[in-house]
């Protein structure tokens, strides 16, 4: 039997590519050694935001008192129940992907495959024929020299979503997020958190003002935050595990029952023949070209596998520009300078395009509106006026270059500035449109409003 396409891996990449590719017309089967979905759907984006959603109502019960509302007293967490709504909700998730397939009449086969070279995939004892092979294999967790993770007092993120216990104590080496977030929630729980960051704020991908506003509420929620902080090894002990930690000050020892290494993801590109059949790579990311074909012809690549940064949105985007161009259709490229990131800690955090850092450095003129929901009638109803909204407009064109978010609802707000910056709408568009009152997104048109020097609210 010839496929069209034969897809490894099925995760963001792998089942968007696979479902297109049939739309298509394209024969095509799916290689995965696990669960459907990959990492996203059952250890990532899905099982950790059912997680944060069960502590933001355990929150909520624990402060109802403020909203003028009574409940009985010693709101507390069931672990149990918590872990295991995130696994119900991940296996829901699951059989969607199964029911997608399904219709499309996408073929599943279950194992572990590698490419022998073009048109050939071994699959356990089988080697399949087909035109093309797309490799989206995604990623797993990094592990850090010195504090190596054992699946026990040094755990990744699998261990981190289905804890049997509460640690009294737990530090997180890195504040991506992945380590904000389980940060978060451990906190949540009870637990004494300790965040370690190599570089010098909390979420280093994003603005300081930002890092510097999530640093000082985390700092007064209790968790303690250590940046410009190195860990140089790591002495498990029968109690716990003692982080020897570098920092400016000198070296400081830090004693926790449990250490969350969250120090990013590195590409399962091993073990999958890619070398041998003459597929191009760096540091074990897949060099492609623009239409997602790697060096050699007939086998493509998307995804975490790549050196583009490790989202499920952006895998998604880049199989879909991947097998459209596969198809001959004339779709426009991937535009990597527009892709949004979210963190859904307490605040959330929510960003795309131009950062104010970069500007200064490129030398780019801009102009920035910045409104705190501190004057925001919707986030004072709420009791969520922690944050603020910065847009940030090129002075030259005033069209939108880069949108920043951090406070409540940040994620959900993101995805329409992305829409705005794709349509290259100026700041004087944004100002004069009419949001709905009162709404956390009216955030956004203050401050266009602010850049254009017109805001009536501040």
């Amino acid at each position: 039997m010839l496929y069209d396409l034969i897809i490894l891996g099925s995760g963001p990449a792998g089942y968007t590519a696979a479902v297109r590719a049939s739309q298509l017309g394209f024969k095509t089967a799916v290689l995965e050694r696990g669960p459907l979905g990959g990492v996203c759907l059952n250890w990532g984006c899905i099982p950790t935001k059912a997680l944060l959603k069960s502590i933001e109502v355990l929150n909520l019960s624990k402060s109802a008192q403020s909203y003028g509302v009574k409940l009985a007293p010693g709101a507390e967490p069931d672990l149990a129940a918590i872990v295991s709504r995130s696994r119900e909700v991940s296996a829901q998730m699951s059989k969607g992907i199964e029911f997608l397939f399904n219709k499309y009449k996408v073929e599943v086969i279950h194992g572990r495959g590698s490419v022998l070279g073009p048109g050939k995939v071994s699959a356990g004892d089988k080697i399949l024929e087909t035109k093309r092979i797309l490799i989206a294999t995604g990623a797993k967790p990094n592990s850090l020299h010195g504090a190596s993770t054992d699946g026990k007092k040094i755990i990744a993120y699998r261990q981190a979503m289905v804890p049997e216990t509460i640690p009294a104590t737990i530090a997180v080496i890195g504040s991506g997020a992945i380590g904000t977030e389980l940060a978060y929630f451990y906190h949540s729980l009870g637990s004494k958190v300790t965040i370690i960051e190599y570089m010098d704020q909390l979420v280093p991908t994003e603005d300081a003002d930002v890092a510097a506003l999530l640093s000082r509420s985390f700092r007064k929620a209790g968790i303690q935050v250590m940046t410009s902080a190195r860990v140089k090894s790591a002495d498990k002990s029968v109690g716990g595990c003692r982080l020897e930690v570098e920092t400016k000050k000198g070296t400081e020892f830090i004693d926790a029952d449990v250490v969350l290494s969250a120090t990013g993801v590195v590409p399962n590109t091993s073990n999958l023949g890619l070398k041998e059949a003459g597929v191009k790579m760096e540091r074990e990311r897949i060099i492609v070209d623009k239409n997602f074909m790697t060096s050699v012809p007939g086998i493509y690549a998307a995804g975490d596998v790549l050196p583009t940064p490790a989202l499920a949105h952006l895998a998604s985007a880049e199989a879909l520009c991947c097998v459209e161009r596969m198809a001959g259709l004339d779709v426009p490229d991937v535009d990597y300078a527009n892709i949004p990131g979210c963190i859904y800690a307490t605040p959330e955090i929510a960003s795309v395009g131009l950062r104010e850092k970069d500007a200064k450095v490129k030398g780019i003129e801009v102009s920035i509106g910045k409104f705190p929901f501190t004057a925001s009638g919707k986030a004072a109803t709420a009791g969520e006026r922690e944050g603020f909204v910065k847009l940030i407009f090129n002075a030259q064109d005033s069209r939108l270059a880069g949108a920043h978010i951090i406070g409540a609802h940040a994620t959900e707000m993101i995805g329409g500035l992305v829409a705005c910056i794709g349509m290259k709408i100026k700041d004087m568009d944004l100002a004069r449109t009419v949001f709905p009152h009162p709404t956390m997104s009216e955030g956004i048109m203050e401050a266009a409003a602010l850049a254009c020097g017109h805001c009536v609210n501040l």
